[in-house]
């Protein structure tokens, strides 16, 4: 028989078999399980909470529409504690924000830190809450890399580059910037930026003129954001919740609920830990990226 004439060959496809087995059913379980969802009853306030860098907003977005779409809902708060992040990300939270606030009141808590891309979501909700020592502001857009190409000539080396246009490689850290592609460069941070003044002056209900004196960069106090109209009021995260909860008509002690924890297949998991480092390699080679720090 071929287990007696090759027993090596034999157990060694007996455990491919196994595991092919035993990962096939460990990934169906983990989709079963990853399918799930919550259904929320009673009157409660719904959570949710962006820390960190704005580098995506898939699962902010999902989170909001989830409590949105809930009856048991009736108001939600953001928790931002963000320096900032990514345009695009932050835009996207930002008309998720105000979609919501058509059918439900939308509270913003700051926590220590909400500015930049972090207050630009902001803006959008109905109503801001910080605390007096809150850093909020840096209302701007900023854009920058390192260039290497001294380095690279001291240890021999020298950049080959083959593009279809002449702004291709704008943002090479191996050549000096020429003034074309500064020129373009600027043109897109102020689009940018005319973009943030006039989203803040649209949700915080102000002027264009008003918002332009503050969005020099500063960043501001939560207490001094008060004065200037940036924020509605000063407290914690405590009285944001009871504010929300009073806005959504809830009587007596407000309850809150947070998203259920997204649950990641392991197929999933690698292939979102692959796209990540393959994502950071390409962005490392490509032009600098626009943010909102």
């Amino acid at each position: 028989m071929f287990s007696r004439r090759h027993p090596y060959l034999f157990f060694m496809i007996v455990i491919s078999a196994f595991s092919v087995v035993a990962l096939a059913l460990i990934t169906l379980m983990a989709t079963v399980l990853g399918k799930s969802q919550t259904h929320y009853t009673g009157k409660k306030v719904g959570v949710v909470e962006i820390t960190g860098p704005i580098i995506e907003s898939r699962k902010i977005l999902q989170d909001l529409r989830t409590f949105r779409e809930s009856d048991a809902i009736k108001a939600i708060l953001v928790r931002v504690d963000s320096p900032g992040g990514g345009v695009g990300p932050s835009q996207e939270i930002y008309r998720e924000i105000q979609k919501t606030t058509e059918q439900k009141k939308v509270i913003i808590s700051m926590g220590a830190v909400a500015a930049s891309g972090g207050y630009y979501l902001a803006a959008g909700a109905d109503g801001i809450v910080a605390s007096p020592g809150t850093i909020t502001g840096s209302i701007g857009v900023i854009m920058g890399y390192t260039n290497f190409e001294e380095l690279m000539q001291k240890i021999g080396l020298s950049a080959v580059v083959i593009k279809s246009g002449e702004y291709k490689d704008t943002g090479s850290p191996a050549r000096p910037m020429s003034a074309a592609e500064r020129q373009l460069l600027q043109e897109v941070a102020g689009q940018i930026h005319a973009q943030f003044v006039e989203a803040i002056a649209k949700g915080r209900r102000l002027s264009i003129k008003q918002v332009e004196t503050l969005a020099d960069g500063r960043i501001f106090t939560g207490q001094k954001a008060l004065e200037l109209g940036m924020v509605d009021r000063l407290g914690n995260f405590e009285d944001a919740i009871a504010w929300a909860g009073e806005l959504g008509g809830i009587k007596g002690k407000v309850e809150t609920v947070y998203p259920e924890k997204e649950k990641v297949t392991f197929i999933d998991y690698v292939m979102e830990s692959s796209l990540h480092l393959w994502r950071n390699r390409v962005q490392s080679w490509n032009a600098p990226q626009l943010r909102m720090p």
